[in-house]
């Protein structure tokens, strides 16, 4: 189970470089982690990836995706927060760890492939849409009791599989495996129980679901999308 993220302040050189100077980075102390799902929600260039990705390497989980047990990195990209957070956790040493991210999938599946691992997961990831690879993620190499986390798996998926993924989840949840999810969908965003930080100028705020700026800007869109793309279109 985790915990909790803290930061340490006293670590960090240079408090206006990125990603410190994050808003909801430069607001953090201590990030209560302890539920069963905990999600990251907010715009782009947010934070939401950057902390997902720290928790990630707190875990030894492969930056770019994968379990403890990849190694490779194509890009350098990982940030330092890693470096200047504690991750408060209490997980047994053989728990199931893995770190899914949307923009490095295809690296991923890649990696999968020369290692010859496709039984894992029921099959070549490459042989398969982006959005049926990820359900084979959740459906063949993700099992009870695992810690699973998802920066936007939605970039793949339609809105039924969106649906799927969340049966998936709950149903694995009810097995004891715990999820963190960063995403800008507002159906996942409605996983049941689920804690909700919302990441603003403001810094990252525990939100209900009918609470979130995504929930509120789809209802107004759906409710009359024509209203609101003349708007769009008006203001140009």
């Amino acid at each position: 189970m985790l915990i909790s993220l803290r930061m340490e302040w006293a670590r960090v050189e240079d408090p206006d470089a990125y990603p410190y100077n994050l808003p909801a980075i430069a607001r953090l102390q201590e990030l209560d982690l302890d539920a069963p799902i905990v999600l990251f929600v907010g715009p782009n260039g947010s934070g939401k990836s950057t902390l997902i990705e720290a928790i990630a390497a707190h875990l030894g989980c492969n930056p770019e995706g994968g379990s403890p047990n990849f190694t490779f990195d194509t890009a350098q990209t990982l940030s330092p927060l890693h470096k200047v957070t504690r991750l408060v956790r209490r997980i047994p040493s053989k728990t199931d760890r893995y770190f899914y991210r949307a923009d490095a999938f295809h690296i991923l599946a890649t990696e999968i492939r020369r290692l010859e691992l496709a039984g894992r997961y029921g099959g070549d990831l490459h042989e398969m849409s982006h959005g049926q690879a990820v359900m084979r993620l959740l459906n063949e190499r993700f099992g009870a009791r695992g810690l699973y986390l998802l920066d936007e798996p939605e970039a793949a998926l339609a809105p039924e599989t969106q649906l799927e993924v969340i049966a998936r989840i709950v149903q694995l949840v009810q097995q004891g495996a715990r999820f963190v999810l960063a995403t800008h969908s507002p159906l996942l965003m409605a996983l049941p129980n689920a804690l909700i930080y919302e990441l603003t100028e403001e810094g990252a705020a525990r939100r209900s679901y009918q609470e979130l700026g995504h929930v509120r800007l789809y209802r107004r869109f759906l409710g009359d999308p024509e209203s609101v793309v003349s708007r769009l279109l008006s203001e140009d």
